[in-house]
């Protein structure tokens, strides 16, 4: 009984005040905005649908602060993937399923050479992703200054196809049931999420992920090879941020050169609100995607209440990534004097 006292003390109490405090907040947004319908399940479902690259990106995220790493290139890669596809498609007359391969490599390449410099030249990880943030949103500046919007017609069948569910709908004014729908994106990142669970909690792989970022030390003597381990990881990272560029992609339809600024920020806040140690060693991509929908949560209550500015998602956000560093930070020092 001590020990499971202890795991959920240790592992899992930061999830489950994550969790909590989402359905906390739910709950006042049904409390607050009651007679603007705030409980149709289609706004629970517009929080997957509006983040779903972001979904991706803070799960690939966690992976790579798992290890005791951290990526801040993810959002440039994620707006040289909607450059490039727009560009490709646009400019060049090409499909949207071979310009998706390509972006989808150019982000495995992008995560092979930052793994490379990370895990085998012992480069800080910092510097790194900084010097590749810096390269690709000055690529997608190369490839063009000006917004290319995306009129391929297989991409904007992908963009645009609604999924349907057959319960939670109302009648509206003209007396026709509106069923709530979700995007082909939900459903993709939502599989991102779950795929990459499993692998985390069931497969060695994922075991050697905890064990290299919970001590790299004692990994070695394990007999793991960490290096491998982390390059593998920030090739899965590379692959994930381009696969979270193409949903973003899915949602905006074009490529601009100042898109998903702040993204990387946004992903390491909703992997760390989520539970993630940035120490390494602990966290759970389940915490990460309550951490995103916490940040669509505050955002959907700016947008009900309608004259707060979009700042307060910022703020918010700040404050509960210090809260919640500050609680890591606590529970990290009673586990010491325990010891």
């Amino acid at each position: 009984m001590k020990n499971k006292l202890k795991k959920i003390e240790g592992n899992q109490f930061l999830l489950m005040i994550t969790i909590l405090l989402f359905v906390v907040m739910y709950v006042i947004g049904l409390i607050v905005f009651k007679d603007k319908n705030f409980g149709r399940l289609q706004v629970f479902l517009n929080l997957f649908i509006s983040n779903a690259g972001l979904i991706v990106i803070a799960v690939s995220m966690t992976m790579v602060l798992l290890t005791g790493g951290i990526d801040i290139s993810v959002g440039s890669v994620v707006a040289m993937t909607c450059m490039l596809l727009a560009w490709m498609m646009e400019n060049k007359g090409m499909g949207a399923i071979p310009a998706l391969i390509i972006v989808l490599l150019i982000g495995v390449v992008f995560g092979l050479v930052q793994g490379f410099l990370i895990s085998y030249l012992k480069i800080q990880p910092f510097i790194v992703t900084l010097a590749g943030m810096f390269f690709a949103r000055g690529m997608t500046s190369m490839i063009s200054t000006e917004m290319i919007s995306i009129k391929n017609e297989m991409f904007l069948s992908w963009a645009q196809a609604k999924i349907y569910l057959p319960f939670g709908g109302y009648v509206n004014k003209k007396g026709t049931m509106i069923y709530p729908y979700v995007y082909p994106s939900v459903i993709m990142a939502l599989a991102v999420l779950i795929i990459v669970f499993i692998v985390l909690k069931y497969t060695k792989f994922g075991r050697s992920v905890y064990a290299v970022g919970g001590n790299e030390q004692s990994a070695l003597l394990m007999g793991l090879n960490v290096k491998r381990t982390k390059l593998k990881v920030y090739v899965i990272d590379g692959f994930l941020a381009a696969f979270g560029g193409f949903l973003f992609c899915l949602n905006t339809c074009s490529g601009f050169v100042e898109q998903a600024k702040g993204f990387e920020m946004e992903a390491i806040a909703g992997a760390v609100i989520g539970g993630t140690l940035l120490t390494g060693g602990v966290g759970n991509v389940i915490g990460s995607l309550f951490g995103v929908l916490i940040k669509g949560t505050i955002e959907t209550f700016i947008n009900f209440q309608g004259t707060l500015s979009s700042w307060w998602t910022k703020i918010t956000i700040a404050a509960l990534l210090a809260f919640f560093i500050i609680l890591q930070s606590v529970l990290a020092s009673a586990k010491e004097k325990r010891k």
